[in-house]
């Protein structure tokens, strides 16, 4: 599935869906070819139904400033691309509030599929 990016953006923002014990939503995540793991905001993942206190396993992450942990749950769907994941683990964590996005779609979600980024035309796609 295709999706067009604003260029004039420094980051790639994608429309994601996740669907939670609650109910489901629509989030902006940033594709981040250098994340090996994909990480949602805490305050999103909570408006779902998630709850990251009760997470079971908690894993050391580097970020550009510290290392912190973060909780790593599991997701019941995800959808971005046109590409679904069910029972995905990802990091859930605070951004901080100058955030512009509601999170980081890594290299995870993306193993084992082709990706391609055209910026001549804007567009990110995946098994295209």
């Amino acid at each position: 599935m295709k999706h067009s990016f604003d260029p004039t953006l420094v980051l790639i923002i994608l429309p994601v869906e996740i669907s939670g014990p609650a109910r489901s939503g629509v989030f902006h995540l940033a594709l981040d070819t250098g994340a090996t793991g994909t990480l949602i905001n805490a305050g999103a993942l909570v408006s779902l139904g998630y709850d990251p206190a009760l997470a079971v396993e908690r894993v050391q992450v580097t970020t550009g400033s510290s290392v912190e942990f973060a909780a790593r749950l599991p997701l019941r769907r995800i959808t971005a691309l046109g590409q679904t994941r069910s029972d995905f683990p990802v990091l859930c964590h605070t951004l901080p509030p100058s955030a512009a996005v509601d999170g980081l779609l890594g290299l995870d979600f993306l193993q084992g599929t082709r990706l391609e980024v055209d910026f001549r035309a804007s567009s990110v796609c995946l098994e295209c």
